[in-house]
């Protein structure tokens, strides 16, 4: 694989890298290494496999993959994650990442986890800290977590601490690559400023999109309707999908098109599969679609109508996230730990 394909696998369904000419040197030079990190929060779901599907891609192309569960991170970022529950929050993460590598048709033992408290509390990462928290003021650190960290008129310490332990989180895990959502952009613009004065490099930065939810507009992890969890029954994808915001010719704001674009369709091409859309011999019969672009270009000229496709995205949505989901689910005892509240009673 030259490093024009190397390069293609790793940008596609990005949507910003920082810098294309930088990764191409990366490649030029050899086998490159990338990390994610996930602060172990809400329950997982469906955005969050848009952004780990690219792992596969990152591994296809010889990258050296790194998830880090930065579980400290969850806990500064507003008390998301009480301190007693960031061991079982961690550990339903891990799994459920896991589990969304291997449903992307990549090998989950050919990455490797980290936990942020296996190195953050070091004292040479806690010197640097303290070293790089002199000399980053609070508007630099607000402005860089701004889209990441909750924020308030009075925010906590742990918020402004945050960003700058992201960007050591970079060098301590030796990563060339720093990919994650676009909200990460400002954190990550920070590290490429300040890291060679800390003894690490300026990293490339891959940046994928965020979906829209699926009640239109933005995501949101207090919304149910606006998202497909990972242990939704089909039924539960059929009914959330067939509620979905998706007016007939209308791409912005449209989760379904997206989740069609961004999840479904890498996977099924993985696997050689076609998107199919079901329909009546009178409404013209079935469609089969090999690219997103043509499904796109039929829903644009009405060809294709909302009716049609939401339920086929709703069984593809399901058949993808099946091998998730079943894991999950043969360990319920991961969400009654990580969220005794919603799952105290043991049943995922």
């Amino acid at each position: 694989m030259d490093t024009a394909e190397r390069i293609d696998l790793v940008s596609r369904h990005t949507q910003e890298v920082v810098t294309e000419e930088e990764l191409a040197e990366l490649f030029e030079a050899g086998d490159p290494t990338a990390y994610i990190g996930y602060a172990p929060t809400g329950e997982m779901h469906i955005g969050h496999f848009t952004t780990m599907r690219k792992l596969a891609d990152f591994l296809r192309a010889g990258v050296e993959v790194t998830v880090l569960i930065a579980d400290l991170h969850a806990h500064l970022d507003d008390n998301k994650s009480p301190f007693d529950l960031l061991d079982a929050r961690s550990a339903y993460y891990e799994a459920a990442i896991e589990g969304m590598i291997d449903a992307a048709g990549a090998d989950p033992d050919d990455v490797a986890f980290v936990r942020g408290t296996d190195f953050q509390l070091d004292e040479e990462y806690t010197l640097e800290m303290y070293r790089m928290a002199a000399e980053t003021t609070i508007a630099r650190s607000q402005r860089a977590a701004s889209e990441v960290v909750r924020e308030s008129e009075s925010p906590n310490l742990g918020g402004l601490i945050y960003p700058l332990m992201q960007t050591l989180d970079v060098k301590a895990l030796d990563a060339d690559i720093a990919y994650g959502g676009v909200d990460q952009r400002g954190i990550y613009m920070l590290s490429r400023e300040v890291l060679p004065d800390h003894g690490g490099e300026s990293p490339v930065c891959v940046f994928a999109p965020l979906l829209s939810g699926l009640s239109g507009g933005k995501m949101s992890a207090s919304d149910a309707a606006s998202k497909v969890n990972l242990t939704d029954s089909d039924e539960a994808v059929e009914e959330k999908i067939g509620q979905a915001y998706c007016p007939a010719g209308e791409l912005e704001d449209n989760g379904v098109l997206e989740y069609l674009n961004h999840l479904v369709f890498p996977v099924l091409e993985a696997d050689g599969k076609s998107f199919v859309v079901s329909r009546p011999e009178e409404y013209g019969g079935d469609l089969v679609y090999e690219s997103y672009d043509a499904v796109e270009e039929d829903f644009l000229s009405g060809e294709l109508h909302p009716a049609d496709l939401k339920p086929a995205v709703a069984s593809a949505v399901s058949e993808v996230i099946d091998p998730v989901r079943t894991r999950l689910n043969e360990r319920p005892e991961l969400l009654a730990e990580a969220y005794p509240e919603t799952y105290g009673d043991g049943e995922a």
